[in-house]
């Protein structure tokens, strides 16, 4: 039913009508353009706050038209009927007119304007100078919000933590509560994606190769350093994803992700990728120095990945395979035992194959919806041929090198009956033109990691592996 009142109808903004932050989003827009504007951030934030939100939205601000929007608070703006209807937040003056147009249906819009911050005692200020004492409703959702609601005709309270609706509640009346979305600590799991923690069993190749997996020793560094791998890639897989946000809002499943779906706040995501990062290099200082050195390089490496070269057309699938025969290399490292030149030969261009099937899904997505080019990449439309092409090479190549390593000297040292082994080549074979297969009819996940995990035949080439592996040793 629509209300026929006549008061105003005052919304908050951040974290009230959109689940984010815009300060917070237009900041990492900023810094993935360049990250040197880092170091420019300090200067601004000196001449104040809202200073600091003028100079950066004059230089960034996110996509409004996919921020994710609390439908709930859109509901009580559709149902206001005639009364005014007033958008003010103490986000710059331009975030708050491209929501309130993007929205429609605002009479008004205030925001910061680059000399005063539109927060609290302000901002209760500047609407009832508007609206007069009493003169309005306001939906809120921060400690801040306290000093408008204790000067608002009706408090209503939306996303806002158990605290700050305690505090309202000692003060005065509350008029009516959206409660926060439920699943905080299942998104906060969800975006340090535990299932992509398979990939970290890498870490345990050079053992098993080596043939000393079940060594007491071994086996506990080898699970340190697998706990260590997943620490770290979770942080810079918190980091892409903030660093990603408007990408990733574009893309069918990727926008439902915690941070883009505005499950998590951003600062908690800034929070939590360093001291994950940190947690990693504390269990790996436990391990070799050598140990500790090649982790340094995955995690500098991922984190040039996230800020630049995942834009950069085949530098991106070339970083991405570097990083999987990473970890093979860390794991031996951690041991320690020698990794053959071989088998790292091998893994790379097997794991460059993968990347490259990683890229050919998302640009035939692309062609099929009709669009130019992959959100947040370097490809377009019209590269969907060669990178065909380019994995089916790399994928020939690995098969090779693999023929190459099991016909070695080395082989015939490590295996007892290392004829076995050429039973490999098939078995590899099969899997990677399936996995060609169903790329090239649009069946592959974002992830051909992820997809083997969950794919029988893959399951079941992964079984033969093992027992041709077992035969042979």
């Amino acid at each position: 039913m629509q209300d026929h009142d006549d008061v105003a109808l005052c919304v908050d903004l951040d974290g009230t009508l959109v689940h984010t932050d815009l300060l917070h989003e237009s900041v990492l827009a900023l810094l993935r353009r360049n990250p040197l504007w880092l170091f420019v951030l300090p200067l601004w934030l000196w001449r104040g706050k809202a200073r600091l939100k003028r100079e950066i939205a004059r230089r960034a601000c996110p996509d409004v038209t996919r921020l994710p929007y609390d439908a709930r608070v859109l509901a009580l703006l559709r149902d206001a009927g005639t009364r005014p209807r007033v958008l003010c937040s103490a986000s710059d003056q331009r975030w708050v007119d491209a929501v309130a147009a993007h929205v429609g249906g605002f009479d008004a819009a205030i925001g910061s304007d680059g000399e005063t911050n539109l927060d609290g005692a302000r901002k209760a200020a500047a609407l009832v100078a508007r609206h007069g004492e009493r003169g309005f409703d306001y939906i809120g959702d921060a400690g801040a919000d306290l000093a408008v609601w204790l000067r608002a005709r009706r408090a209503i309270v939306a996303n806002a933590p158990a605290r700050v609706l305690a505090r309202l509640r000692r003060s005065r009346t509350v008029d009516a509560v959206i409660e926060p979305r439920p699943g905080a600590w299942r998104a906060a799991l969800r975006a340090l994606r535990p299932h992509q923690w398979s990939k970290n069993l890498l870490v345990y190749v050079a053992a098993v190769a080596a043939h000393r997996i079940f060594e007491p020793a071994v086996l506990s560094a080898a699970s340190l350093a697998f706990v260590a791998f997943c620490l770290c890639a979770s942080g810079a897989y918190v980091l892409n994803d903030l660093l990603d946000l408007d990408a990733d809002r574009r893309h069918p499943r990727k926008r439902a992700r915690p941070f883009a779906a505005g499950r998590l706040s951003i600062a908690s995501g800034l929070v939590a990728a360093p001291l994950l990062v940190l947690g990693a290099f504390a269990l790996a200082s436990l391990l070799p120095w050598r140990f500790v050195l090649v982790l340094g390089l995955y995690a500098a490496t991922t984190l040039a990945y996230s800020l630049l070269l995942k834009r950069v057309v085949l530098v991106d699938v070339v970083v991405l395979a570097a990083l999987y025969t990473l970890r093979i290399v860390a794991g031996a490292v951690a041991i320690p035992v020698e990794a053959s030149a071989w088998f790292l030969a091998f893994a790379m261009c097997l794991f460059l194959s993968l990347a490259l099937v990683k890229r050919y899904a998302e640009v035939q997505r692309v062609v099929e919806s009709a669009q130019e080019s992959v959100a947040g990449r370097g490809y377009r439309a019209t590269h969907l041929a060669w990178i065909g092409r380019f994995g089916a090479v790399a994928a020939a190549t690995s098969l090779f090198v693999l023929a190459l390593y099991v016909d070695s000297t080395k082989s015939a040292a490590l295996y007892r009956q290392p004829h076995w082994l050429w039973l490999l080549l098939p078995l590899l074979g099969y899997w990677l033109l399936r996995v060609w297969s169903l790329a090239r009819r649009g069946r592959m996940h974002d992830d051909p990691v992820v997809f083997a995990l969950t794919d029988v035949p893959s399951l079941a080439v992964l079984a033969a592996f093992i027992a041709t592996v077992a035969m042979a040793a």
